[in-house]
């Protein structure tokens, strides 16, 4: 990762949801094991969870699906045919499905996912070298996404997560490009923990803590934790050495 790298959130973003808030921990000097059997325990718990406070026939209505379906069609996107991650998750889990160990961090993305039914995602990087940003795509990006190496533009106006002219994430909280995905080789990440309902400090901070406390426990490395709003739209995400400044 580049030593001075701006992390921001577009005020048209801010502009159309004003109480949004996405909370980032960045880990540096990680380890990414495949997940131990306590984590793994985790994982099942979380997915015991889900299936005891949510039914699937609720999901379009639930308090914590609702507003993304809302900014999904906003930007146009139909929710029934590019679902939130975090309801797609949930989905998956409704139906009975165990979910896969992939690894230590992308598990204790899921992990928090389903505890607190708010997306997380979580970029490597490694190999980042550009400013990113939250913002309204132009249609000229590319984005490369997983599993593929077809090339995609996002629709002009669709809110993407970008280094430059390279889509990390379409759609918002949709799906992630190759480039930044978290393989066992990733040695620096950063998860986003969005949170577009209503949630007290307090909810938000749990959510960040969980991230934390896990990725200390099972991966170690140097953690800082800081959050983008409306009042706080950049931060300068620095190397392993210096910490996260305001910007």
């Amino acid at each position: 990762m580049h030593s001075a790298i701006t992390y921001s959130v577009s005020s048209e973003v801010f502009k159309r949801f004003p109480s949004y808030t996405r909370r980032i921990v960045v880990a540096h000097g990680v380890n990414n094991p495949k997940s131990s059997p306590g984590l793994i325990g985790l994982l099942r718990d979380a997915e015991e969870s889900v299936r005891a406070r949510v039914r699937i026939e609720d999901l379009a209505a639930y308090p914590h699906f609702r507003p993304w379906r809302e900014a999904f069609r906003w930007f146009g996107a139909k929710p029934s045919e590019f679902r939130p991650s975090v309801e797609a998750l949930v989905r998956r889990v409704l139906r009975g499905q165990p979910l896969p160990e992939i690894s230590s961090l992308v598990d204790i993305g899921t992990i928090t996912c389903l505890r607190h039914l708010v997306p997380v995602g979580g970029h490597a990087l490694d190999d980042v070298r550009n400013n990113i940003a939250l913002r309204l795509a132009s249609g000229d990006e590319i984005f490369i996404p997983f599993g593929s190496d077809v090339p995609e533009h996002p629709l002009p106006g669709e809110v993407i997560l970008a280094e430059g002219s390279s889509v990390l994430t379409r759609r918002w909280v949709w799906r992630q490009a190759v480039h930044t995905l978290v393989t066992p080789e990733t040695k620096n990440v950063i998860f986003n923990i969005d949170v577009l309902r209503e949630a007290t400090p307090d909810e938000i901070n749990g959510m960040s803590y969980d991230v934390e406390s896990l990725v200390q426990q099972y991966c170690g490395g140097e953690i800082l934790v800081d959050a983008l709003s409306a009042k706080h739209p950049a931060v300068r995400l620095n190397s392993r050495d210096q910490s996260i400044r305001s910007t």
